[in-house]
């Protein structure tokens, strides 16, 4: 269908399901609604633990509520959509749905990006000012932190919708993936998008990538730190805390390196690789949050079987 600009007629996009694997698509989507459900049912736990929980009203779930939070409307704001697409065929997303979804997925990550970069802090706080701990990170000052957060990224991923809206549009209209990001709308313009990749670039880097350079700098010196310490059974405990965190970290930060290469320099490879790398990022971080804290945080696991015995 020709496609113009938002002066005119508005146009749809069409999402793209797995290429070659077409047929499959209805079974695939199977997995793909439990992985959503886990992350679902994980995330919504973790957010109940944590408030029923006095003991828990500490930075450290304060700002793991924050994150399940966030993987929680990240998920439902783009799985839906998929998951019909998959089972009935729904693959048209009207322009204006097309750029809400694009906003919240780039704001929800870079909401994450800083979460996670606090939660870095926290545990550098304590583990190398132990004694300070509690007069830094107050509740107060946590749940300020985390409204940053989210104006943070609100602020630096506003434009992209405005970006895309200027762009005439009158090629293709099939994205290469299953929802709507900047840089795959952005493809499909055929106006000039040099300031498109300018500020989607800068973006990013302001914000991941200054992330992504604070928390590997935090953990150098929570290594120092963890090294001196005199006994093995010290340096054990206190890099234990830290192990958590770091595998929600390398969950989050992996697949949006790997999915912004393929969007930079993976115009030759196939498309498969583009919808799968596209999911990866999707799904895996809500997946995998709830379940890793669970895994490597008692407290979280004590408090839920508590609440489990209770109903």
């Amino acid at each position: 269908m020709p496609l113009t600009n938002g002066t005119t007629s508005l146009p749809s996009f069409l999402l793209r399901g797995l290429p070659g694997m077409e047929a499959a698509q209805f079974w695939l989507a199977f997995p793909l609604s439990a992985m959503y459900v886990v992350a679902v049912v994980g995330n919504c736990a973790v957010l109940f633990v944590v408030k029923t929980e006095p003991a828990l009203h500490v930075p450290m779930y304060f700002f793991l509520c924050m994150l399940a939070a966030v993987d929680l409307v990240m998920s439902t704001c783009t799985m839906p959509k998929i998951l019909s697409f998959f089972w009935f065929g729904a693959g048209e997303i009207g322009y204006k749905a097309c750029l809400a979804q694009m906003f919240f997925i780039h704001s929800l990550s870079g909401a994450e990006s800083t979460i996670l970069l606090a939660m870095a802090v926290d545990r550098y706080v304590a583990i190398c000012h132990p004694l300070q701990h509690s007069a830094i990170l107050t509740n107060s000052r946590t749940a300020k932190i985390g409204l940053v957060a989210v104006v943070r990224g609100a602020i630096f991923f506003l434009p992209l919708p405005f970006l895309i809206y200027r762009l005439p549009f009158c090629g293709s209209n099939t994205l290469t993936h299953s929802y709507c990001v900047h840089q795959d709308v952005m493809h499909l313009a055929c106006g000039n998008t040099m300031p498109n990749v300018v500020y989607g670039l800068t973006a990013i880097l302001a914000v991941m990538g200054l992330d992504s350079l604070l928390i590997f700098t935090t953990y150098v010196m929570i290594l120092k730190t963890v090294l001196q310490l005199a006994s093995r059974q010290e340096r054990i405990r206190a890099s234990g805390t830290c192990v958590a965190h770091v595998c929600v970290v390398l969950a989050f930060y992996v697949p949006l390196i790997g999915l912004s290469v393929v969007h930079r320099f993976g115009r030759d490879l196939p498309l498969l690789v583009h919808v799968t790398m596209g999911n990866v990022y999707l799904l895996v971080p809500p997946v995998l949050n709830p379940l890793v804290y669970a895994a490597r945080t008692k407290e979280i696991r004590r408090r839920a079987l508590k609440s489990r015995r209770r109903t």
